[in-house]
């Protein structure tokens, strides 16, 4: 149901057509973007679920044989996202992998990322900021370098992707915070640092 909503706002991102929706543009503008690279021009009417495509070209919105391919890679892209987050957690290679076994025959995200929806969207943004902020916190010991900045940075956007997506990605950017306000806490209360 919700695939012939977000399909036809992304038609309507590609023919400049002014709309509401109660989510945030992101996820539609990509999932418009991704149908005008492949050459989708966004005439497909999205009236009502189970609609037959016929001529439409759909390889970047739908994909070949209903792939779905632009979702379907970011709903791929989960599985090392998971893998590497644990893997940084733990420092253990069977838990990482048992939860990449996991999350790779797992039905929901499998289902969830063959359609034209704003989920496997906000989980790439929501994985990756996890990502990110956890190999931001394994470069502590040397603050202000280059990886430390790069995965600040890519913390950053991720966070602004997710909160872009859907407002349920404010959900992750409380997560960060509170790992900041720890972080802080424990650099107020270090009294081996100087003031400055």
């Amino acid at each position: 149901w919700d695939e012939t909503h977000f399909g036809k706002m992304g038609s309507y991102y590609i023919n400049r057509t002014f709309f509401f929706d109660v989510h945030p543009p992101l996820g539609k503008m990509l999932i418009g973007l991704a149908g005008y690279l492949s050459g989708y021009d966004g005439t497909f009417p999205f009236q009502k679920p189970g609609d037959r495509y016929e001529q439409h070209n759909y390889v970047g919105m739908r994909g070949v044989r209903l792939s779905r391919l632009f979702c379907a890679f970011l709903g791929s892209c989960l599985v090392p996202f998971a893998y590497l987050t644990v893997l940084e957690l733990s420092k253990s290679l069977p838990a990482a992998l048992l939860t990449a076994f996991i999350l790779i025959f797992d039905t929901g995200c499998i289902t969830l990322s063959q359609y034209i929806l704003l989920d496997p969207i906000l989980m790439f943004f929501l994985m990756g900021a996890v990502l990110c902020m956890v190999k931001c916190n394994s470069c502590a010991d040397r603050p202000f370098s280059a990886s430390w900045w790069l995965w600040l940075s890519l913390t950053g956007v991720n966070l602004a992707g997710a909160m872009g997506v859907k407002f349920v990605g404010l959900f992750v950017v409380l997560l960060v915070g509170l790992n900041t306000i720890y972080d802080l806490w424990d650099l107020l209360g270090n009294l081996s640092l100087s003031l400055v």
